[in-house]
């Protein structure tokens, strides 16, 4: 049942590599003050392990979630605390979910990062689980919808898929950073794509130094001592210290 006033954004993370994007994108999702529905797919609970070590389970959530967003980009803990209470998750297998109705009320839906299953499983309206159905429901009611991309090279197949999501209506955001922001530690490349993708649905942040419209403005020497990212609540991005 849909709270009263509570309008999230559906975060879908799919098993390709890059589990630390989509724990950039909820941090800062939550330091906007943004509701989050969270979606784990399967297959991504076996990435988040191998790429952390860390094991995502349905019964214990909370506490494995907030594990993974302490973690940073290079698997060093920090005393981020998040505040998860404006975060819920649903079972990847749970059909009967609120995001897999049109009448469940959220903002829009980012698939950080999007394996090219879950995209051709978008493209072609499979809904063979809820984060695919998540994502159909959200082209079918003209909802933002973000696809961040993380495979290299792509073939042709792929790529007629995401031409599909795009003629749909979708972002398809490759999670490619970029280094004109003067990154100097990997979590600003992540943040960098992150920042992107909020970007790209009108979410507020600080994650990345933007275009200033000269040269060298983002260059090491002008990217400040720590590169540290506040998220807004008194802390740093994890792995920036």
């Amino acid at each position: 049942m849909a709270e009263a006033g509570r309008e999230p954004w559906v975060v879908g993370v799919s098993g390709a590599s890059g589990t630390p994007f989509a724990a950039a994108v909820v941090r800062a999702l939550l330091a906007a003050g943004e509701a989050v529905d969270l979606v784990v797919s399967r297959a991504s609970r076996l990435t988040l392990l191998d790429e952390t070590g860390i094991a995502f389970r349905d019964a214990h959530w909370r506490d494995d979630l907030a594990t993974w967003l302490a973690r940073g980009a290079d698997g060093t803990p920090d005393a981020y605390a998040p505040d998860l209470s404006r975060v819920r998750h649903w079972s990847a297998g749970d059909l009967a979910a609120g995001p897999s109705s049109g009448s469940y009320p959220v903002r829009g839906m980012l698939i950080v990062p999007a394996s090219t299953a879950c995209v051709a499983g978008v493209a072609l309206g499979l809904s063979k689980d809820l984060l695919q159905r998540a994502a159909s429901v959200t082209l079918k009611e003209r909802r933002p919808l973000v696809v961040a991309v993380r495979e290299t090279p792509l073939n042709g197949q792929t790529l007629r898929h995401l031409v599909t999501l795009d003629d749909a209506g979708a972002v398809v955001l490759p999670a490619s950073p970029g280094f004109y922001a003067g990154a100097r530690h990997i979590q600003q490349l992540v943040d960098f794509v992150a920042g992107r993708a909020l970007d790209a649905v009108g979410v507020p942040h600080d994650l990345y130094r933007r275009w200033e419209g000269r040269l060298g403005s983002g260059s090491a020497g002008t990217a400040g001592d720590s590169g540290a990212v506040d998220h807004g609540n008194g802390g740093t991005s994890p792995g920036l210290s």
